[in-house]
């Protein structure tokens, strides 16, 4: 959101002093740069305690090699909040094929190493070295989707609960709009930080299970650590309790008088919450104190798009939103919205392009049935997949009269929709108005939608329709698009050796590549991340949801080959594609007819033919 106001919070002890405070409540401690901007978590929550009245200070990327970098404002009132920014650290510095990234987009400039591996952890070890009676909370995506046991890809192993291993006192989990205030003003009104059990959308400590009504027990963590049939039905239990309204508290036991409870997840934002949290006087800009290093490259990405709402009913398997936003849709009202975007058209930067305006799933403006707000959502059931459910609600109007009114706004020549749509939502809905827009309005040549795969067992195991879905939104786009008078195209986005994928899978979905004449540039290989459905198929080698054993490639040369069939046109993945064709029994696609993926070996094949058909074959190459 943007502000006439060009003020930040305190970022230096002199920053304090010049607002006449003597100490700060809160020290705000992130592994992001200090970027004012709603899409951060950090300027949302410590916007939200501004609001209230509490004095924040943050302290941005501290130097994790000195303790006393974190001791800016010094001891604060009330507490440390500690969040590893907008993105677990480790995603952050490591590709799936655990080698260092070049760039971090939430630091100055790009540049890499200004945060820990793991920085939860370290930022909390720091603050215990240096104030050991504070109390400390954390939060953010890193603490949020690890605050069970859980399956850690670097390691290659399970770790305890973030809060076991921080030495922090609670999480606030998921969206914290609600816990956080709960929290402060508990530690306001005097209640020691060990007393605070009892707010929704945290985690907390206890040696005594009786202060906690109606609770469901997971397994131990010594049988979740040691056995891969107990760590899928322990994560079974927490993905049915996921929701605000029917979750009920869970406790993880580390001894026979150690547990770890998880309160049932906040209640959604209301409409008007959710209009407050966006007003509030965000700068839209990353601090001053970057400008420097060219500032901060993530901001780009966001700084002319607009929030619509949280929380998805997707459920796709490789998704955290079920653990993090939850289900249940959350909106923005059109005047909030609107308010945004005309404040945008004044930045001296704005040249009239709107470059999103979404959530998760940005077709998404309703729940999806009426009566998750009174009952919650269905813990045995999605709303799309297999196909979509009868109570479903497909409804685009309100989203189509958004876009209307955003288009109409005095200096916006064009509104994108780059947060992705939902395809069997939209072939869902009876009314193409939405479909036609779309086309008219919102695409600039090609539009990005996410089939993810085509093999029958890849799809079900992502929770991803029918491929032929997908092939039917195809045909009614370019048939629009057409009809609009334009030249546009669905441009696919895959996942490569996700749990159930097989090379002759992988195959599959490279035959049908080659049928569209599109070679992807680039190919996401399944990354396994704390706290996903697919995540606990990909450790356990087990459907949660059925029991059911599942095939994992997990060794690195067969994910390369996986990879490889999805670029097969390029000659440095020539040996892995011929060696993937071979493993499924597909030599047949080896040759020269229409069909084939890759030609021979020239040597063998071409030895005795005359250089007028070589020249020939090279030319078809």
């Amino acid at each position: 959101m943007y502000s006439r106001s060009d003020g930040f919070l305190p970022v230096t002890a002199q920053d304090m002093l010049d607002r006449g405070w003597d100490a700060v409540d809160f020290t705000y401690i992130s592994g992001d740069a200090y970027v004012d901007h709603s899409s951060f978590g950090t300027a949302v929550i410590a916007r939200v305690l501004e609001s209230r009245g509490y004095r924040i200070g943050i302290i941005a990327q501290p130097d994790w090699k000195d303790p006393e970098s974190i001791a800016v404002f010094g001891k604060p009132r009330l507490g440390f909040l500690v969040s590893a920014g907008n993105m677990d650290s480790m995603v952050n510095h490591y590709t799936v094929a655990k080698r260092r990234r070049k760039k971090d987009a939430y630091s100055p400039g790009g540049k890499t190493g200004l945060r820990p591996d793991r920085a939860v952890i370290v930022y909390c070890t720091m603050i215990r070295k240096r104030f050991k009676d504070v109390p400390v909370i954390i939060g953010g995506i890193e603490a949020s989707l690890r605050r069970f046991s859980h399956y850690d890809y670097w390691d290659d192993a399970v770790r305890s609960s973030i809060l076991v291993d921080s030495g922090a006192d609670l999480i606030s989990y998921g969206m914290g709009e609600h816990s956080i205030l709960e929290i402060a003003e508990a530690l306001d009104a005097g209640i020691p930080v060990k007393e605070l059990t009892y707010i929704r959308g945290t985690v907390f400590r206890t040696r005594d299970l009786t202060r906690v009504p109606d609770v469901k027990l997971l397994p131990d963590v010594k049988r979740v650590k040691e056995d891969k049939k107990v760590y899928a039905e322990s994560f079974l239990i927490q993905y049915k309790n996921t929701d605000p309204y029917t979750a009920k508290p869970l406790a993880e036991p580390y001894s026979d008088h150690f547990y770890v409870v998880q309160n049932p997840p906040s209640l959604p934002l209301t409409r008007m919450e959710m209009d407050d949290v966006y007003d509030l006087p965000f700068t839209g800009r990353w601090h001053p104190m970057y400008d420097g290093a060219g500032g901060i490259p993530a901001l780009s990405e966001v700084k002319f798009s607009l929030t619509s709402t949280r929380g998805c009913f997707g459920g796709c398997s490789f998704c955290a939103l079920t653990f993090h936003e939850g289900r249940i849709l959350q909106a923005r009202s059109h005047e909030s919205i609107l308010k945004e975007a005309e404040a945008m058209t004044q930045d001296p930067g704005f040249k009239g392009y709107i470059h999103d305006v979404g959530g998760p799933t940005a077709d998404f403006r309703v729940p999806s049935c009426q009566k998750q707000l009174k009952y919650g959502v269905c813990s045995d059931r999605q709303c799309l997949f297999p196909k979509p459910c009868r109570n479903l609600v497909v409804d685009h109007s309100d989203y189509v009269n958004l876009l209307r009114k955003l288009r109409a706004l005095p200096g916006v020549k064009k509104v994108f929709i780059r947060s992705g749509v939902r395809f069997d939502y939209v072939m869902a809905d009876p009314d193409r108005t939405f479909l036609r827009e779309l086309c008219r309005h919102h695409v600039s040549g090609q539009l990005r939608v996410a089939p993810e795969h085509t093999a029958p067992d890849v799809l079900r195991l992502m929770g991803k329709p029918p491929h032929e879905v997908y092939r039917r939104f195809v045909k009614e786009f370019e048939r629009i698009s057409r009809e609009e008078g334009k030249e546009q195209y669905a441009v696919p986005y895959f996942i490569s050796s996700h749990p159930g994928c097989t090379v002759k899978d992988a195959v599959m979905l490279s035959e049908y590549i080659h049928e569209l004449h599109f070679i992807p540039e680039q190919v996401q290989d399944f990354y396994p991340t704390p706290s996903t459905l697919s995540t606990c198929m990909y450790y356990t080698g087990i459907d949660p949801l059925t029991g059911r054993e599942v095939y994992v490639a997990r060794s690195p040369h067969e994910k390369a080959i996986q990879r490889a069939l999805l670029q097969y046109t390029k000659p440095e993945n020539r040996e892995l594609v011929l060696e993937g064709l071979r493993l499924a029994g597909r030599t047949d696609l080896i040759g020269f007819g229409k069909n084939c993926l890759i030609r021979p070996d020239r040597k063998r094949k071409e030895g005795n033919r005359s250089h007028e058909d070589k020249n020939r074959i090279h030319r078809k190459r």
